[in-house]
């Protein structure tokens, strides 16, 4: 899942970018409110953490000129500003979380995985789909009851078809949600991951429609 992480705190963005990656999100960083909205009529995220105190334009200017232009992305305001005006401003202006600097990263990543979950319309914590579990929060899988380890990437791509039953997605869509700004990609990568993940869970578990992309099938009644 790709995040948009604003912070203009150099240590503090770098931390983030870490921690998230490590908790199993791609994070993009972007240090100015310009360049933020930028990056979200380019990119396509599941949702973002904003700072409000941002050079060039603030994070609340930002989030108000998102919300103006219809767009419904989870956000997730990180800043020092504790004042109960300040909750109440961030959360007036658009945001659907406010947490306060200092915080923990497990809860920074708690808070986000629970708003993508809401906007996927789901309050479970965990997915199933056709005798597979995925628990986000313990990075765990499961096919009919036994274990399946995966790869960092393999589980990433996984979460995004199981979120995405029923939906055919293109390449580049799912190359957007598996890979930041930084990271190199192969010509074939994404089908080697799908490939891994038809040997792991049978041929059916993500179909090839030719010439669009791919599918997980929903599940039947």
């Amino acid at each position: 899942m790709r995040l948009l992480v604003v912070e203009d705190d150099q240590l503090l963005g770098d931390a983030l970018q870490v921690g998230l990656r490590q908790a199993g999100f791609v994070a993009d960083w972007i240090t100015d409110g310009i360049s933020a909205e930028h990056a979200l009529a380019t990119t396509d995220y599941v949702a973002m953490v904003l700072d409000i105190g941002l050079p060039r334009r603030s994070g609340l200017d930002v989030l108000r000129r998102l919300r103006a232009g219809g767009s419904k992305l989870p956000v997730l305001i990180l800043t020092a500003r504790d004042t109960l005006d300040d909750r109440i401003g961030g959360l007036d202006s658009g945001a659907d979380d406010y947490l306060v600097k200092p915080f923990e990263m497990a809860e920074l990543a708690a808070r986000l995985r629970a708003l993508v979950r809401r906007s996927g319309g789901t309050s479970q914590p965990c997915l199933v789909h056709r005798g597979i579990e995925l628990d986000p929060a313990a990075h765990r899988v499961s096919f009919r009851g036994r274990p399946v380890e995966l790869s960092a990437k393999e589980f990433s791509l996984l979460q995004v078809f199981m979120q995405n039953s029923g939906r055919v997605l293109s390449r580049h869509q799912l190359e957007e949600q598996l890979y930041g700004w930084d990271d190199e990609t192969g010509s074939n990568t994404i089908e080697v991951y799908i490939h891994h993940l038809r040997r792991k869970f049978g041929r059916d578990v993500v179909r090839t429609v030719r010439g669009v992309g791919y599918l997980m099938p929903r599940e039947t009644a």
